[in-house]
């Protein structure tokens, strides 16, 4: 699905937001109030105060529970750890509710599957907060990938966020890059080059840890990943070689405010329409499923 110039054809999607630390206020309140494909109607987290300090700018309800949160919405967005998410996703799918999912879907491999398992068996319309994939770069990139030869690439995803400040939360320090930034990376490699068929890691996810992929078409990738190394800015980037010229991926010619309206505009679409993205719950599982490959080899 892509987004157009034409004028939002559709009521907007109602939806509730779970959750009120950093990427809930970076992203999710602003861009699912900013319309007009969706609302913000409510906002529900754990520490009340916290809720309505997100909520208020929009005229959003503060949800005293979930329960009260899905009252209020047709849809939820989740901006939670992973564990919380993995919990509360499938209450929400049996009560109807379409779903906007962070990456991972869960903490791990059985949680990721009960997602998963709990939408397709509800039916409800699912999809990945997969930042970088909405982008119209990142896009390009993925077209122009598919038409080549591709032999080998090497890849990176790196970060200083785990070193401190309010991204250094108590999940992403437990578990490391290869949870919080592996699923960007898999999913980059997969989308540009075919499908991952075996991959295996190496190194300390909580400092440094290298990943190896082999791919259907017989190409080799390599993807280092990193949130604890000291760097002006974030460095994402992807490098493909094979019988023809090089192709370069980099994320610092990106405006990442280019890809939030596509996002908001695919999942209402989805929602409206009743017919997810590629980028829905069985791909999460399909990414988590090669987080749990790398680790268990």
């Amino acid at each position: 699905m892509t987004t157009d110039s034409s004028p939002w054809p559709h009521r907007p999607v109602d939806v509730g937001l779970v959750g009120a630390g950093p990427w809930a206020r970076a992203m999710h309140a602003r861009i699912l109030a900013a319309g007009p494909e969706t609302r913000l109607t409510s906002v529900w987290a754990r520490r009340a105060e916290a809720a309505q300090e997100i909520a208020t700018p929009y005229e959003a309800h503060v949800a005293a529970d979930f329960d009260e949160l899905l009252d209020h919405c047709e849809a939820v967005a989740f901006a939670v750890p992973p564990a919380v998410q993995a919990h509360l996703a499938p209450l929400a799918a049996k009560k109807g509710k379409a779903l906007l999912l962070e990456k991972p879907l869960g903490p791990d491999l059985p949680a990721a599957q009960r997602v998963a398992e709990a939408i397709a068996k509800a039916g409800v319309v699912s999809q990945l907060v997969l930042t970088k994939r909405y982008h119209p770069l990142t896009r390009a990139f993925i077209d122009q990938a598919r038409a080549l030869d591709v032999a080998g690439a090497r890849s990176c995803y790196l970060h200083g966020a785990f070193l401190g400040g309010e991204f250094a939360t108590g999940w992403r320090l437990e578990h490391g890059a290869l949870l919080d930034l592996g699923p960007h990376l898999l999913d980059l490699l997969d989308a540009a080059i075919g499908p991952i068929t075996a991959i295996r890691a190496s190194g300390d996810p909580r400092r440094w840890i290298e990943l190896t992929c082999e791919h259907a078409n017989g190409a080799m990738s390599q993807a280092s990943l990193s949130g604890s190394v000291n760097l002006p800015r974030p460095l994402t980037r992807v490098e493909l070689f094979g019988t023809g010229p090089s192709l370069t991926y980099d994320t610092a010619a990106i405006d990442h405010e280019e890809a939030w309206p596509i996002l908001r505009n695919e999942f209402a679409t989805a929602v409206r329409t009743g017919t997810p993205g590629e980028l829905d719950a069985q791909h999460g599982l399909y990414l988590q499923t090669l987080l749990d490959q790398a680790t268990s080899r």
